[in-house]
This record gives C-alpha cells, sequence and structure tokens, in this order.
C-alpha cells in the first residue's frame, strides 16, 4: 500500500488530564486537535505552544497527515506505515479519524521517519 502523507507545520504536545477534568480552552485553539476520554484519562493532542506550563505533556511531537479521505474498509492503512517506522526503531503516536489518519513522532526522529516512509514506498505531499 502507497499513501501519500503531509507534514503539519507545527509541533505538537500530548497532554493527559484526569478523566473528570473538563477540556480546556487551550486545547480548542486551532490546528490538528484530537481529544479522548476514557475513564482513566483525558488525552488531549494540540499545538504544543497553546499547552500551559504544569501540564503533564510530552512535547515534541511532529504530525504526519494521511492524505484522504479514506474508506474505512481499507484494511492495514496504520501497518504500513507503523511496520517500517517500528523496524527503524521510532516510536509514534497515531490517531484516526473518520477521513483519515495521522501519526505523530518525535521532533527528532522527524528526518529519520521521513526517510523510513518514503523507503517503504509513501510519498511525502509537501517536500
Amino acid at each position: 500500500m502507497s499513501l501519500t502523507l503531509s507534514l503539519l507545520p507545527d509541533a505538537h504536545a500530548i497532554c493527559r488530564l484526569e478523566p473528570d477534568a473538563s477540556i480546556p480552552d487551550w486545547a480548542n485553539a486551532g490546528g490538528f486537535i484530537s481529544i479522548t476520554r476514557t475513564s482513566d484519562e483525558l488525552s488531549i493532542v494540540c499545538l504544543e505552544a497553546n499547552v500551559p506550563e504544569g501540564v503533564k505533556a510530552d512535547r515534541g511531537w511532529r504530525c504526519f497527515k494521511v492524505e484522504g479521505p479514506l474508506d474505512l474498509s481499507l484494511t492495514g492503512v496504520l501497518a504500513s506505515l507503523a511496520n517500517p517506522l517500528a523496524e527503524a526503531r521510532i516510536n509514534i503516536f497515531a490517531v484516526s479519524t473518520f477521513d483519515t489518519d495521522y501519526l505523530l513522532v518525535k521532533e527528532e526522529k522527524l528526518m529519520r521517519a521521513a526517510e523510513v516512509l518514503i523507503r517503504s514506498g509513501h510519498r511525502l505531499a509537501n517536500r
């Protein structure tokens, strides 16, 4: 499977709040945002610049968007991205939406991740 990806321009953070926390205003401020609530936590992925000091967050993530929309019946989309990156020992954080998938990698591994994805047959649209 060959996919076209684009790189979002800004750094993101992955934040963890208490499961009963309200969604903070800073989480909804522009760019790519993912908010997931479970019985254990409230996870927020958002622009790093919006996250206040003192919030439990892992900063310095860059985000690849799989150009879509993708049909929900497709299989192996994430595997075609995650497997070569795992073999290259590059950790990921994946987010799926109705239309497509997003793959976050740490900033310091961004260039290596791009090389691995290209070698695996994928295309970077803005490169």
